[in-house]
């Protein structure tokens, strides 16, 4: 469901890899029972035309069902807490030109990739609480 990377990928304003993501909620957040009648149907790509055309726009992921939202919150903790730093740390960084200045080239790009994933992340827990 998730694809050879196993991740998602988020914008600012909407999830890129929304059909997997949508595919994978939805599983995830039905019971046993409704799993096993969901996986006897003739093909798990039979859904309706409303949820093909959907998108998981962040106003989309801010009216999820709770269930889904707990499971999308508690995901995007479990990721940031990979993170060595927290987000405040890195802006704190990106302002301390002295600081800022003695990282390498590669540094400073992979502190502003950091930096921008970070901020998604947050976006995305103050729309799913």
């Amino acid at each position: 469901m998730v694809g050879e990377e196993g991740a998602f990928v988020l914008g600012w304003d909407e999830v890129l890899t929304e059909e997997e993501l949508s595919m994978t909620l939805k599983v995830l957040c039905m019971s046993e029972e409704e799993f096993k009648e969901y996986k006897e149907q003739d093909g798990w790509e039979d859904d309706s035309e409303e949820e093909e055309n959907s998108t998981l726009s962040n106003e989309a992921l801010s009216r999820l069902k709770t269930p889904c939202k707990k499971l999308l919150y508690d995901s995007v903790l479990l990721t940031l807490e990979s993170y060595g730093a927290d987000l405040k740390a890195e802006q704190d960084l990106l302002n301390n030109t002295e600081a800022y200045e003695k990282l390498s080239r590669r540094e400073q790009q992979a502190l502003h990739v950091r930096y921008g994933q970070k901020r998604i992340l947050h976006q995305l827990l103050e729309l799913v609480q």
